[in-house]
């Protein structure tokens, strides 16, 4: 399938060669990473090996890295009452923004009762003002922002919300899983306390994630019991050849982080300009920082899945903005956060690009749309 083009980025990347050279080389080490022979020293070095480069690209501690089966798993194990920073009092109850992923609106440990939802402006971004309010309320909050989100692109002010959190007694946990890799990502610039992440989003492999800590943070306890692995915080036998990927790929990701993030936004600007000649285009969170990589799109009449087909049997993969669950096509609940009317969110189409995205996929992409487009016009103009 070398002959596709791929605009899918934000859903999974393809593994990067640093990624699967470095798994190919764990797959020959036979030891388990907590055995103390020769064997097992091996394949602890490679954990630890990445443990460190997951740390750096966020400028962490290695020992506040703990490993998990994916940004899912990593999620759920960070959202749990109890958590304070050191000398704090523990919070009790979770408020999340209304256009989180599904793992983390579910709420993790946390009792349905004790979970409140923050609203979002028509742009895609917290409301501030809510979040005051929503803090003011109650006891101590773990409160979960996502730093980019994986629809629209926009990024949230997260510094600014750590800074009202914590002046509220609370933590704060940010879901960087779209964010890893496309844009600088900094934990004490956040001023975050939690910071999730996902391999297969950066390059490396699916099945790998990790919860980052910020020093000071207490209470953390793990979702999984058995064995003692990642100092208590996630019992089980690591996954050396996923952590060694992720490792790599992050590594990898951050050395060219800059170059690529210029070269995509030049990219995504093109591709806009090009959809943006459709008259009546709508370019959802056009106007507030988003991701380089990323444009979430409609028109009027038009329908996610046809888009998405049309495009496929073009050549081109690219995904819907709406939520799919069991085979069933339903409206984005980030674009009913945003306030979107649900004929415009059961329209929307994404392309994300990565970094082997190019110019000539770019224009055959505009190409398709508007052949998709003036089918679709024509339609209009033949039922008017």
């Amino acid at each position: 399938m070398s002959d596709r083009i791929y605009l899918d980025w934000n859903a999974t990347t393809p593994l990067r060669p640093e990624a699967k050279q470095a798994m190919a080389a764990a797959w020959d080490i036979s030891g388990n990473p907590s055995s103390v022979h020769a064997e097992g020293r091996l394949a602890r070095q490679l954990v630890e090996d990445a443990r460190a480069a997951i740390a750096a690209a966020v400028a962490a501690r290695p020992q506040d890295v703990v490993f998990s089966s994916g940004g899912t798993e990593a999620n759920a194990l960070a959202l749990m009452p109890g958590l304070s920073q050191r000398g704090g009092e523990a919070v009790r109850r979770l408020l999340v923004s209304a256009i989180e992923h599904p793992s983390v609106l579910t709420g993790g440990r946390f009792p349905a009762d004790a979970i409140g939802l923050i609203k979002i402006n028509g742009q895609g971004q917290v409301d501030i003002g809510h979040l005051r309010g929503l803090l003011a309320e109650g006891p101590p909050a773990l409160v979960s922002v996502m730093l980019a989100n994986n629809e629209t692109g926009a990024i949230q002010p997260v510094a600014e919300i750590a800074e009202i959190v914590h002046a509220a007694g609370g933590l704060l946990h940010v879901d960087a899983i779209q964010a890893f890799g496309k844009i600088p990502l900094d934990i004490k610039s956040l001023k975050a306390n939690l910071v999730t992440l996902s391999a297969h989003k950066v390059g490396g492999p699916k099945g790998v994630g990790a919860l980052v800590l910020t020093e000071g943070v207490q209470g953390l306890g793990p979702l999984l019991r058995g064995g003692g692995q990642e100092l208590g915080r996630r019992a089980g036998t690591e996954n050396v050849a996923g952590i060694a990927g992720f490792g790599a790929a992050a590594k990898a990701a951050t050395a060219a982080l800059e170059g690529d993030a210029a070269r995509l936004r030049g990219l995504r600007d093109r591709l806009e300009e090009g959809l943006n000649q459709t008259a009546g285009m709508v370019l959802f969170s056009r106007k507030t920082p988003r991701l380089p990589n990323t444009t979430l799109f409609t028109v009027p009449g038009l329908r996610a899945e046809t888009a998405v087909i049309a495009f496929d049997l073009a050549g081109i993969a690219v995904s819907s903005g709406s939520a799919c669950s069991s085979g069933k096509v339903q409206p984005s609940h980030v674009l009913e956060a945003m306030g979107v009317g649900r004929e415009q969110a059961q329209g929307a189409v994404r392309l994300s690009l990565g970094w082997s995205t190019s110019m000539a996929d770019i224009d055959l992409a505009i190409q398709a749309w508007r052949k998709l487009a003036d089918a679709l016009l024509k339609g209009r103009r033949n039922t008017a």
